[in-house]
Parts: C-alpha cells; sequence; structure tokens
C-alpha cells in the first residue's frame, strides 16, 4: 500500500506520525479540504505528466491550474498528463494518493510558485485518505523539488 511507502519514507525524518488519515476521502481538492477543515487553496495537489518519456510530477495549490502555455515555456513540450492506470507503475501512487514521497526513482518533482503565498499547505500521503500539514520549506525538503517553476494560473 503506497500510504506505507510514504510512513517509512517520513519514519527517516521522524514525521510518520504527522500523517493524517480521514475516515473520509481526501482524493479530490475539494474532498481534502473537507476532511481537514482547510480552505481549497491550502491543498497541495500532485500533477503527473509525461516529459520526454518521463515521468514528472508539479506540486501546485489546490486553487490552481496548469497553463498549458506556461507549461510549454518551461518544459518545451505541450502537457501530457499520465494515464489514471499508468500512475501507480509509472510514480508509485494510485490516483487520489498522488504525492511527492516515496515515489519511484527517477521521477523529477516541481513546486509551483503558486505554493509560496502559504506559511503551510496540505499534500497526499499515498492513498485516497490522507495528507500531511508541512510548511513551504519541509515540503521542498522532503518532496526533494527539482526547483520551483511557474507554470499555474
Amino acid at each position: 500500500m503506497a500510504i506505507e511507502r510514504v510512513r517509512e519514507y517520513f519514519k527517516k525524518f521522524g514525521k510518520d506520525q504527522d500523517i493524517l488519515e480521514f475516515k473520509v476521502s481526501s482524493a479530490t481538492v475539494g474532498d481534502a479540504a473537507v476532511a481537514i477543515g482547510c480552505d481549497e487553496a491550502h491543498i497541495a495537489k500532485t500533477m503527473s505528466f509525461i516529459v520526454l518519456d518521463k515521468p514528472i510530477l508539479i506540486v501546485l495549490a489546490g486553487d490552481r491550474k496548469i497553463d498549458n502555455s506556461k507549461f510549454k515555456q518551461v518544459f518545451k513540450c505541450k502537457a501530457k498528463m499520465i494515464p489514471m492506470d499508468d500512475l501507480g507503475d509509472l510514480i508509485g501512487h494510485e490516483a487520489g494518493g498522488v504525492c511527492p514521497f516515496g515515489i519511484n526513482d527517477g521521477v523529477k518533482v516541481y513546486l509551483d510558485e503558486s505554493l509560496k503565498r502559504f506559511e503551510f499547505v496540505y499534500p497526499a500521503c499515498g492513498s485516497s485518505n490522507s495528507a500531511i500539514k508541512l510548511t513551504i520549506s519541509e515540503l521542498e525538503k522532503y518532496a526533494n523539488a527539482d526547483s520551483w517553476i511557474d507554470v499555474s494560473k
């Protein structure tokens, strides 16, 4: 189970006990905001794409969407999302629990500038009913982010 993979990942930082698990779904931004009791903007949603035949993750604020022209400027290709059926194999997490923690080797993680306006955010933790509260600097550290980018609108 992917949440166990994330729990093991956070254990090495002493943060495994900080993972929140809900009795309700947190699979969508709306569901997560209700489960946590916060604004949708504070949900750090993780989107998965194929760039130059390799999987990448982009973490952005829950109230933002990918801007296709900005994406193309940054990555020099059109935004192509990973099909839901391929997420487990390519990323290591299934739809509803995709996060930048405990992912497959070689998956690059990018953080969108839209997150910088918050003190803390809530990314998922590998399952459709989990999250963790992290400061932006903690998110950057634990996500092993490749870089900050501006690809949202």
